[in-house]
């Protein structure tokens, strides 16, 4: 009953954390003068993407080199797959919420089709949505390979992971676009009477709700840890299907504020810019410091993010996004359960 308590609790934590910390990257955002989708690219992104990276690399340092090294692994190539399926699903249903009162179709108004209904929706930039999903595709392929292979350098090409997030960092902090703005934004909630909230105030709004969102995560993982052996599941079910899914709640819950703030350019492209950094950052760690190869249930999980990208991409550059459609990215991460489930 406890680890049924704790989880809540820690997922209520996170989410109204979640809260605190997309108010105060906006306000981060402005105060840096970064363009208005960078702020969920790079800026939300970082924020709650690095401290996965940071676990993945103490596994390997100070883990056993058996497990240690399996959780690396395992959470370079969990987190992408939670990543470009749930979260995408997610946003879609928050997105279905937000216009089913309507029955329209769920970006229709957002992309400009009928029109936008709310002063605080942003039209959604799908050339910028559609180029992080080739580059995301590009970086993955190329990762799942070396997974499949042996050879005496393979641990170097970690580097390469490097560079390519350093490239993709740079092009999104000097993108031409439009400049984050404080028009419309919420008050910074530790000091809402402030009509512009301090450098020092959002700075420390910015890293406390980081805090809190690292520890309630770790706490969540650790009873998930609880939860797959009273269920009869196995370690690498609970590695591969639960624990991913607690590292990135931020990001989920990232886009589920957003877009219920009319918001969805800024949650697609927090998850797009998470993606960037879970594709990069951990495999340089994992390729870097272990011997990176792959059994069947790593392969099942490289397939089936493939799989959702690539559908998601074909969405983007073709059919035209729907809420409907983000959320069929979820049968990917069904699927990749239930041949989990088969194959252990």
């Amino acid at each position: 009953m406890i680890h049924v308590l704790l989880l809540l609790v820690c997922a209520v934590a996170i989410y109204l954390s979640c809260e605190w910390f997309v108010n105060a990257i906006e306000w981060l955002g402005v105060r840096l003068k970064v363009g208005g989708v960078a702020v969920g690219t790079i800026l939300a992104a970082a924020g709650t993407a690095l401290p996965e990276s940071v676990v993945t690399l103490m596994a390997v340092l100070f883990g056993s080199k058996e497990h240690g090294n399996d959780i690396a692994v395992g959470a370079a190539m969990g987190g992408p797959l939670v990543v470009g399926t749930i979260a995408y699903a997610v946003t879609g249903f928050m997105l279905w919420m937000r216009h089913r009162a309507k029955r329209e179709t769920a970006i229709a108004a957002l992309a400009g089709a009928g029109g936008v209904d709310d002063p605080r929706d942003v039209p959604i930039d799908t050339r910028r949505l559609a180029r992080d999903q080739r580059w995301f595709l590009a970086i993955f392929v190329f990762k799942v390979v070396l997974g499949l292979v042996a050879f005496a350098i393979k641990p170097w090409l970690g580097l390469v992971f490097l560079a390519v997030y350093g490239v993709y960092f740079y092009r999104e902090m000097t993108d031409d676009g439009e400049d984050a703005s404080s028009e419309g934004l919420d008050p910074l909630k530790l000091t809402p009477k402030a009509a512009t909230p301090a450098t020092l105030a959002v700075a420390a709004q910015t890293i406390g709700s980081l805090v809190v969102i690292f520890a309630a995560s770790q706490v969540f993982v650790k009873q998930l840890e609880w939860a797959g052996p009273a269920l009869g599941l196995p370690s690498v079910v609970v590695a591969l299907l639960l624990s991913p899914i607690a590292t990135e709640l931020p990001e989920i819950m990232n886009a589920i504020i957003w877009v219920r703030q009319g918001k969805a350019n800024l949650a697609l492209a927090n998850i797009s810019g998470a993606m960037m950094i879970q594709a990069t950052v951990p495999s340089a760690i994992g390729i870097g410091f272990t011997d990176w190869s792959f059994d069947t249930p790593l392969v099942l999980a490289g397939v089936a993010t493939l799989l959702s990208v690539s559908y998601l991409w074909w969405v983007i550059t073709h059919g035209g996004i729907t809420a409907t459609r983000l959320m069929v990215a979820g049968g990917f991460y069904v699927a990749f359960a239930a041949g989990l489930v088969i194959t252990v």
